[in-house]
């Protein structure tokens, strides 16, 4: 699916791991601009969507859930890691465009 911010992004609409192993959640962002950041947000069950990490170059580490942002050199893509997924961590996670 596409979720629209200041610029178009893509994200696969589906991934899954088993419990306590480790999945990278990617998103491709290729006309982001050179000064915008990229957030993280993840929505579990009948919440809001809550704001996880924002991004904008290398890598960042992400406390809740546990994990990592790496950003590509060239910013066109993103990747959230996550390195020990509970079932708690089951949600809906987006990425977007913008401060």
């Amino acid at each position: 699916f596409s979720f629209l911010g200041s610029g178009q992004v893509q994200q696969e609409p589906w991934a899954e791991t088993t419990e306590g192993t480790a999945i990278s959640i990617n998103c491709s962002h290729p006309n982001v601009q050179e000064n915008t950041n990229i957030q993280w947000y993840r929505q579990l069950p009948d919440r809001a969507p809550h704001h996880i990490v924002t991004g904008f170059t290398g890598d960042k580490a992400v406390r809740v859930p546990p994990g990592r942002l790496r950003v590509a050199a060239d910013r066109r893509s993103s990747a959230l890691w996550l390195s020990r997924p509970r079932r708690g961590d089951t949600a809906v996670y987006y990425c977007a465009l913008g401060d």
